[in-house]
């Protein structure tokens, strides 16, 4: 029988309504077996938080880039999952965009079956189309379903074509699992290295136009009201995806919505050093859209903050014209959001831990994101308090691209537990 005692957190559960009470929480046989005042427990192992350090269910990172299977330069599975676990994040969301794609069963059970040991648990976006291809014809969802995918996403690129759209959502719709939907016109965004503006200009670099990602955003709303299906949109970062996502969900349109820390905290003037590890897709916006972004995660209007953990080699990042998207975030999320949001008083630590764990737990249907008695016992031990400078050489996946390198970050992750068991602990 193997116990842990977390004594004296302050415990921060939205689910549960404890909203940073000094408590204990009694962790047995991967469970919460009982959250509540001066608990005792023999022969479990303590950690004491003095009233000081915070805990949380274990966050939810539901927008992953594992690399696995394909690239193993970049990131593995198990290789993730470590930086998830150093990051606080207890489950996350893997997308397909891997060497082959996500779109037999073999490939979902080889994923499944690679992460059965790992330090986080691992959920499985399946592809919408074979291969990934814009022509392809559609996967088999229901057998794609029956092998262990809990959502369905062509990320990385759109789904090209709107009748396959349509018919992916409605299809996924039936056995009651999310299509996760990256917005872009591919025709507006060719040629792009980062958002069109006034920084792209100064710089005579190519430029992705904002309306790239809100037509795309505007056709899934479309399709999503057409037949009555929902549809969640990936990384949100503009002020007109925004108001497109919040007036359809004001008319009952099914339609829910994603960030990533990069949007709330930085804007394209970061790319003045040309440095390609604060490229991605889509591109860091204007001030007007990161303020915007975090209006729609304070009314509601987004319901989840993700990574979009995007793991590249230092050399594939060397060259800023020719580097591929994307930045690595598990480790510095919890951070950024306190940072950013909960230092300045936009959220409470309430209001973050519910975007970053119990709401895209609900979003995904997983049985996570709450430290209820009986509930798994995933949890983030963290101190909301401790300053740290982002080092990417002591980061614990295989890549580097980190876009909060040499930051300063308020907010440090102490321990993690996944299934019962501690997968990270530093310092308590």
């Amino acid at each position: 029988m193997s116990r842990i005692l977390l004594k004296n957190m302050k415990v921060t559960d939205p689910a549960s309504r404890r909203d940073g009470a000094v408590a204990d929480i009694l962790v047995e046989d991967g469970a919460i077996r009982a959250v509540g005042q001066r608990i005792d427990a023999k022969d479990a192992e303590i950690i004491d938080g003095e009233g000081r350090l915070h805990a949380a269910p274990g966050l939810v990172d539901m927008h992953v880039h594992l690399r696995d299977p394909g690239f193993p330069d970049k990131e593995d599975i198990l290789s993730g999952c470590r930086a998830a676990a150093a990051g606080g994040v207890t489950s996350l969301l893997c997308m397909p965009n891997t060497k082959p794609a996500v779109d037999t069963p073999e490939t979902v059970r080889y994923i499944l079956d690679k992460a059965a040991n790992a330090d986080a648990h691992v959920y499985v976006a399946a592809a919408i189309t074979k291969g990934l291809g814009d022509a392809a014809e559609l996967c088999d969802f229901q057998a794609l379903r029956e092998a262990g995918a809990c959502a369905f996403s062509n990320d990385g690129r759109p789904v090209v074509d709107s009748r396959k759209m349509a018919q992916a959502m409605r299809a996924a719709a039936e056995l009651g699992v999310p299509v996760v939907s990256h917005c872009e016109d591919l025709y507006l965004s060719a040629g792009g290295l980062m958002n069109e503006g006034a920084v792209s200009r100064a710089l005579g670099v190519p430029g992705v136009p904002a309306a790239a990602e809100d037509c795309g955003t505007a056709r899934e709303i479309a399709l999503a009201a057409a037949y009555g299906v929902p549809v969640h949109i990936c990384h949100v970062s503009t002020k007109t995806s925004v108001a497109l996502i919040r007036d359809a969900r004001r008319r009952g349109v099914q339609v829910t919505g994603e960030t990533a820390p990069h949007y709330f905290a930085l804007t394209d003037e970061e790319l003045r050093d040309r440095d390609a590890d604060k490229r991605m897709s889509p591109p860091l916006r204007t001030e007007e859209d990161r303020l915007t972004v975090i209006e729609a995660l304070r009314d509601g209007t987004l319901q989840a903050i993700a990574t979009d953990h995007a793991p590249h080699t230092p050399q594939e990042k060397a060259d800023f014209a020719k580097a591929p998207n994307g930045s690595i975030g598990m480790e510095t999320s919890l951070a950024a959001g306190i940072t950013f949001l909960v230092k300045p008083g936009l959220l409470t630590m309430t209001e973050l831990i519910r975007l970053m764990s119990t709401s895209p737990a609900r979003l995904l249907g997983l049985h996570a994101g709450t430290l209820a008695e009986g509930a798994p016992a995933d949890v983030v031990v963290f101190d909301p308090d401790e300053v740290w400078t982002v080092d990417p050489d002591s980061l614990h996946g295989k890549s580097r691209n980190a876009v909060f390198k040499g930051r300063e970050l308020t907010g440090r992750v102490k321990a993690t537990i996944c299934g019962g068991r501690f997968v990270w602990r530093e310092g308590v």
